[in-house]
């Protein structure tokens, strides 16, 4: 195994070795496993095949529930939920009693790789495809230091040098802003990354995109082989740039529908209301975010507020009907499922539920706007969505044996390749 040199950074009880070569870690937004094998099969990904012949290519797994935010915070402080606080897009604040987004940082509990090796005189650079991200992943970069850049592909018209490190980002990437539904706005991001690699040259880059393309299109569909082999082509080039360029995802993606076509949902509130009565529980979905378009806010996993007073024959009767309920996986109380799955129990409900492959929760069926899915649901959220690929341009010295996640990304990239070989 690699020993840590003499210039290492520690954070969030890890240890990090500076780079000898810039390091560009890419989450690519749902990118299930599959969507990759196909794309190499179809003759439209040859960089990506390339990588898996010369490189790294592991299965590993991400954190649960596996939405975009907790796993891009696990990803970039290297560190589980209950340690980093993200559990979710969205959640129930129970001390102002509001139901809000998980966007700001100040739920962050935890410093980032990044900000950590901008302390440490590094030279570092964020680019998110949608806004709710970048405050999140930015926080404690000082831009006003010349060796921080962070901002999105959505608001790149609004970057500033002063915000965000950089201005006139759309005529530094020569690009027009991109549709915030479409695949434009993942490649304005890897564009991005090429020329601030070219011209920033940052220690370490991280590049997050939308998953706008695999809520729409199954591993090897046109749509998704287009989206990969313009991806490849960012591969092939930020490969030639001589970075260690590692590549995971936030979760996987799969089909959410009845044969018909039609959402396969579970309407958790509406059960509720009839088990305990009218509105005295509450069901938050996690997956809630303002980009609600291609998946309608639908995932396959809820947290559940009972009503107050409810003692624990009461809970475990709750329990006994959901696990009982088609489509139900898991009904967990909220100290199991915050063992389980590494939780911050202050930001989780009374009761956990996940769903089967092809479920996804719902509130109140009247509550969901389904005019967006203009193809047939595919979603994300349980625990059938947690394999992730995890590829680097460089043999590495991971043990085989070892468990991996998507969070150990910058571990594997910083101090699983050879020093010489990154040089």
């Amino acid at each position: 195994m690699s020993t840590l040199n003499d210039t290492a950074v520690a954070v969030n009880g890890r240890e990090y070795r500076f780079p000898a070569a810039p390091v560009v870690v890419i989450c690519l937004d749902g990118s299930e496993p599959a969507y990759i094998e196909e794309a190499i099969k179809a003759g439209r990904a040859p960089h990506l095949a390339k990588l898996l012949r010369t490189g790294t290519s592991r299965i590993a797994q991400c954190v649960i529930p596996s939405f975009t935010n907790p796993n891009n915070l696990s990803i970039l402080t290297g560190r589980p939920p209950k340690v980093h606080g993200i559990a979710g897009n969205y959640f129930y604040d129970r001390a102002s009693g509001e139901e809000v987004m998980m966007n700001d940082a100040r739920f962050l509990r935890a410093p980032t790789i990044f900000a950590a090796f901008h302390d440490a005189g590094a030279k570092v650079a964020v680019v998110t495809a949608k806004d709710k991200l970048r405050t999140l992943l930015g926080k404690g970069l000082d831009f006003a230091s010349g060796r921080a850049i962070a901002f999105s592909a959505e608001k790149a018209d609004q970057a500033t040098r002063e915000q965000n490190g950089l201005g006139d980002v759309l005529a530094f990437v020569g690009k027009p802003l991109p549709d915030v539904y479409s695949a434009d706005l993942s490649e304005f991001v890897f564009a991005a990354g090429v020329k601030l690699l070219d011209t920033f040259r940052p220690d370490l880059m991280y590049l997050s995109t939308t998953d706008y393309v695999q809520h729409k299109a199954a591993p090897g569909a046109p749509k998704a082989n287009d989206f990969y082999a313009m991806f490849d082509r960012y591969v092939g080039e930020l490969d030639a740039a001589g970075c260690v360029l590692a590549i995971t995802a936030d979760h996987g993606m799969n089909d959410k529908h009845r044969a018909n076509g039609e959402p396969d949902v579970l309407y958790l509130q509406d059960l509720f209301d009839e088990w305990t009565g009218k509105g005295r529980a509450r069901v938050i979905l996690p997956i809630t975010d303002p980009y609600v378009a291609h998946h309608g806010a639908l995932g396959s996993f809820a947290t559940v507020y009972l009503p107050e007073g409810t003692d624990t024959a009461g809970a475990a009767t709750l329990l006994d009907k959901l696990r009982n309920t088609e489509g139900v996986e898991l009904a967990l109380t909220s100290d199991a499922a915050c063992e389980r799955f590494e939780l911050p129990p202050d930001r989780i409900g009374d009761i956990v539920v996940v769903g089967t492959r092809a479920k996804v929760f719902g509130t109140s069926a009247a509550r969901h706007d389904f005019s967006g899915l203009t193809e047939p649901l595919r979603s994300h959220g349980g625990i059938s969505e947690q394999d992730v690929p995890l590829i680097v341009n460089r043999k590495t010295d991971w043990p085989q044996g070892r468990a991996l996640r998507n969070f150990d990304i910058f571990d594997v990239a910083l101090n699983h390749v050879a020093q010489a070989a990154a040089a």
